[in-house]
């Protein structure tokens, strides 16, 4: 178990911990520094490194979250922390796909084809999303600690 718990809570850092840095610390950042065709170009290739990590960070808690509740006995068996836990991590995972698939591959092509109108909207569309992540993220760990306590 000690192993299945270190993966899960190493995965949810690179993500959650990805989120922040994208969106506290290098945001304001190339905002202040560079152009919008520049700006744009950075995020393509912070975004194309980063979605490779939170796939496997979300392949990884998937598996080691389901597989520690069926350890501890299944759905029924787990306190209710678990539960708001999975709903949280599944909702964060649904926005993923969302930001993957409905804006991130189609700000791809528009920044490939320097189509820069297309590619910031799609970018403010994209930072919010990941606003909503990030606080998704921060609750869902703020309820493991918190449940982690209360048991």
């Amino acid at each position: 178990m000690p192993f299945f718990k270190l993966i899960h809570l190493l995965a949810v850092l690179a993500w959650v911990g990805g989120m922040f840095f994208a969106y506290v610390v290098l945001r304001p950042a190339a905002v202040e520094i560079l152009q919008p065709p520049e700006r744009l170009r950075l995020w393509h290739g912070v975004f194309r490194r980063f979605f490779r990590w939170v796939w496997g960070a979300i392949g990884v808690i998937l598996v080691s979250g389901l597989y520690m509740i069926r350890l501890y006995g299944g759905m029924g068996q787990v306190l209710p922390h678990v539960h708001i836990m999975l709903v949280l991590g599944l909702a964060m995972m649904a926005i993923f796909g969302y930001v993957y698939f409905v804006c991130y591959k189609p700000f791809s092509l528009h920044v490939a084809g320097d189509q820069w109108k297309e590619a910031g909207e799609l970018l403010g569309r994209i930072r919010k999303l990941v606003a909503l992540n990030l606080a998704l993220g921060v609750a869902t760990v703020s309820v493991a600690v918190l449940g982690v306590l209360w048991m």
